[in-house]
């Protein structure tokens, strides 16, 4: 009985661990990265989407990466973009990205490091 007591409390305290690093709070990167990931995601499932209006066709291209400098002037083009105002996925996806260049500029300018500013890069992802 006593060895099956002990794996039983290995294994106990094994998943409280996995429980208390799973639950940590995001760190500002982490929530940078996870964010334009999603805005990333979600503009080219708009793309893709029969649904949609015909203006979406028009959106400058929507491809983040929050390592390059250029991702800043990405993101207010995006936002500052005067067509598909009307759709709300667009809008939905605008407020997601000045929600990213807020948290970006204002919140985790000290945590974020460019190690580019090639702004083809974020033209002509693949």
């Amino acid at each position: 009985k006593l060895p099956v007591m002990k794996t039983l409390l290995r294994l106990i305290a094994l998943l409280s661990a996995v429980l208390i690093v799973s639950s940590a709070p995001p760190t500002c990167y982490s929530r940078m990265l996870s964010l334009s990931k999603e805005i990333t995601e979600s503009f080219r499932d708009l793309q893709i989407s029969k649904a949609v209006d015909p203006c979406v066709e028009t959106l400058p291209r929507l491809y983040l990466d929050i390592h390059n400098y250029c991702v800043l002037a990405k993101l207010r083009d995006f936002v500052a973009y005067p067509r598909c105002e009307r759709v709300l996925q667009v809008s939905a996806l605008k407020e997601k990205a000045r929600s990213l260049y807020t948290i970006m500029i204002f919140y985790c300018r000290r945590d974020l490091v460019f190690l580019t500013d090639d702004c083809n890069a974020l033209e002509n992802p693949f």
